[in-house]
């Protein structure tokens, strides 16, 4: 079987294991230090707080924003649990706003309708879905013209590029997720990106338990502190997040190329000023054929997944909290219809033109 997925271990990361272990200082120290400082300056950013994952990433950065309960957050309903979860956290109100069909972000046109209409908006979540940059050309007008705090889920976008410029460097704050699944990892881990001074020392006594110096809590805090040995991980899969970066994208332009003519698949749409890094490849197949096309590819030994197939309002605690269906409508439909394919740099070139000939004979 041909994994969606499939996480490389080399020796680098084994090496600096053993460095931790022999170190004796399994806890935060040396290497996260190490890992804050590469992972920060490759995006552009002044501070990096690595922390416990990607989930206490994103609630991070929304007290980092000063999100407090009663305020409303908008984001987008087609993404991980994960993102509109971290919104009530914070006891704010997760207000959902529209995708744009095409890239499966956030659409700016719908993101301006709930601006003019809705009050208390404090700070606005987008998400960089499967690795996509959102327009941030747009989003950055609406900032400017509304004021609100700008915070980038960046969990699925390590190295994507707006206009050549790393996300995670456009918002207030940003958050990554280095799940074993991404396109780097550390096992479980995260880190909160921000050019703040201010906001940087209140992270980083939100993830110690709210200190401010060892024995002083000023803050109410938690226990969110990444560990040496996850730092180590990530020292090594950073090195070699480039190369894997440009593999991902060599497979997934190979597959735009000999999938374009196929007209039961819509492959991934590309904007011109992004760089999209793949975190997964995304097709649209009719929601009538999914199940079929799933089962045929399982059948020939080729992995799949859908990410996501249901829109996070109409999950069942979402809907005692009284959301309602129908609120958007293009992100329902995508989560009827999307699947993704593996594109991971641990495929072989046999791999992926397997991978392209069974797609390709799918209807014959």
């Amino acid at each position: 079987m041909i994994n969606i997925t499939l996480p490389i271990v080399g020796k680098k990361e084994r090496q600096l294991i053993k460095e931790v272990l022999d170190s004796r200082i399994l806890a935060s120290g040396e290497y996260v230090e190490r890992f804050e400082q590469s992972f920060a300056k490759y995006c552009g950013v002044k501070f990096g707080i690595a922390n416990a994952n990607g989930t206490s990433s994103l609630h991070v950065s929304l007290l980092m924003c000063g999100i407090k309960p009663g305020d409303k957050v908008v984001t987008t309903p087609f993404s991980f649990i994960a993102t509109s979860n971290s919104i009530l956290f914070c006891r704010a109100e997760p207000v959902f706003v529209d995708i744009d069909p095409k890239t499966f972000n956030i659409n700016p046109v719908e993101l301006e309708k709930t601006l003019k209409m809705e009050k208390n908006i404090k700070a606005v979540l987008v998400v960089h879905l499967y690795g996509l940059p959102c327009d941030m050309d747009a989003i950055l007008k609406l900032k400017k013209k509304y004021k609100f705090k700008l915070i980038e889920d960046s969990c699925q976008a390590h190295g994507a590029e707006f206009r050549c410029r790393k996300v995670g460097s456009f918002g207030d704050v940003a958050a990554f997720s280095f799940y074993t699944t991404k396109n780097m990892m550390t096992g479980e881990g995260g880190i909160v990106l921000t050019n703040d001074i201010k906001a940087d020392r209140y992270g980083r006594q939100l993830i110690n338990h709210g200190r401010d110096r060892h024995s002083a809590t000023t803050v109410l805090g938690y226990n969110y502190r990444l560990t040496n040995l996850a730092a180590a991980i990530g020292i090594a899969q950073f090195e070699q997040l480039e190369s894997r970066i440009v593999k991902r994208i060599a497979n997934a332009w190979k597959y735009n190329e000999v999938f374009k003519d196929l007209d039961f698949l819509q492959t991934p749409y590309i904007p011109e000023n992004c760089r999209h890094v793949f975190h997964q490849y995304t097709i649209r197949i009719s929601a009538s054929e999914r199940k079929k096309f799933i089962d045929y590819l399982s059948n020939n030994g080729i992995g799949s997944g859908i990410y996501y197939n249901t829109v996070l309002y109409k999950q069942p605690f979402y809907k005692q909290l009284g959301y309602r269906s129908g609120l958007c409508k293009e992100a329902e439909k995508a989560a009827g219809e999307v699947l993704s394919l593996p594109v991971h740099p641990s495929l072989s070139k046999s791999d992926t033109d397997k991978i392209i000939e069974v797609i390709r004979g799918y209807k014959k």
